[in-house]
């Protein structure tokens, strides 16, 4: 039964960082918010409209440095919400692809607390924008494939690579700087091509994006200039190549 005077927890998402990203209603809800908990994601430039009067609490995950585990934010939130507090959940990119939103609505669903999700623009689509690409291609890449790359330490990744090494799909890798090197050689004995186009996006959308372009044997190599602590997405398909010209893509779709 819930509890008439708790209003929703929204989880929102924050996008890739640019505020300019953000949907209207994601900006309405911060705004409106008496207390936003945010992850370690979430753009400075989104963190700067949230106004001064309300409560900002950080819960930030990265690089396997916890600031707060999932079950102490779970109880977080629902303290806040049973409080009569509105409460926004701000959350990198999308709140519905990784970001284990599963697990703080079902928290505050067994206390009594509704929750509503605000989408927002994942890194993926970012990236691909950023580096003037298509996730899709008609003829060349008909499936999109989102995949996270974070695995316990020593544990090797747990993924289907004979379904990810179709040829006429893109993959989204998030997380994947540190397993570049193993999504590389996993892919390529599964069948895909060595010469696969890839794109390494880094700090998407932010001042301080990186867009890296290459092939999937040199995937490996084009990482080692990324800090462990940047946030990188890696892009893989023939989609992902430099823009041809209209005709040439003309000519591959009818071939």
């Amino acid at each position: 039964m819930q509890h008439d005077v708790s209003p929703p927890v929204w989880l929102v998402g924050a996008g890739p960082g640019d505020p300019d990203l953000l949907t209207r209603k994601a900006e309405r809800l911060i705004v409106q918010a008496d207390i936003v908990f945010y992850d370690a994601l979430v753009g400075p430039g989104v963190l700067a409209l949230i106004p001064p009067h309300v409560e900002r609490v950080s819960v930030g995950k990265r690089s396997g440095r916890h600031s707060k585990d999932q079950r102490s934010i779970n109880d977080l939130l629902a303290d806040a919400a049973l409080a009569g507090r509105r409460v926004v959940r701000l959350k990198g990119g999308d709140p519905s692809i990784f970001g284990r939103s599963t697990e703080e609505i079902e928290h505050l669903a067994a206390l009594g607390v509704a929750t509503r999700i605000c989408p927002g623009i994942t890194a993926a689509s970012a990236a691909a924008a950023s580096g003037g690409a298509s996730l899709t291609l008609r003829g060349l890449a008909r499936k999109l494939t989102f995949v996270t790359a974070h695995a316990r330490a020593g544990e090797p990744l747990d993924l289907d690579w004979n379904a990810l090494a179709a040829p006429d799909a893109t993959l989204a890798v998030y997380m994947g700087r540190a397993a570049a090197g193993e999504v590389s050689r996993r892919l390529i004995e599964a069948g895909r091509a060595p010469d696969t186009p890839v794109m390494v996006a880094v700090d998407v959308s932010l001042p301080t994006e990186r867009i890296l372009r290459g092939r999937l044997s040199a995937l490996a190599f084009l990482v080692e200039a990324i800090s462990d602590d940047d946030p990188s997405l890696l892009l893989i398909g023939e989609a992902l190549a430099a823009p041809l010209p209209v005709a040439q893509l003309q000519a591959l779709a009818a071939a």
